[in-house]
């Protein structure tokens, strides 16, 4: 099932959300240390379990209290950053320059 997260990104394609999903502890510790090195963090594994972004549950460190693009929809009552006037805005274009399928993504519509 696709999953499309305020920004454009999958989140059903995320190790995060994929470990988080079967329950697997060592995935989530693997995602932990691959995200500690990728973003020159201290990332712990409870730091990347998530259900998705747009979803009820529970929510990455990042997704749930870092992440500005989804901060904005909420506020705005957007499902998507597509929806904006401003889009897009400075924080969309750092996800699309890293993610070009993103604007794809967002483009398909509502999922």
């Amino acid at each position: 099932m696709t999953m499309i997260a305020h920004c454009g990104l999958d989140c059903s394609k995320c190790d995060g959300y994929i470990a988080t999903q079967v329950g697997d502890v060592e995935g989530l510790a693997k995602v932990a240390a691959k995200w500690s090195a990728q973003f020159d963090a201290e990332i712990q594994p409870e730091d990347v379990i998530c259900d998705g972004c747009r979803v009820d549950g529970r929510k990455s460190t990042h997704c749930g209290t870092m992440c500005e693009i989804r901060r904005c929809c909420l506020l705005r009552k957007f499902e998507t950053c597509i929806e904006c006037g401003e889009f897009p805005c400075e924080d969309e274009e750092f996800v699309l320059r890293h993610a070009p399928w993103a604007r794809e993504n967002l483009a398909g519509g509502k999922k």
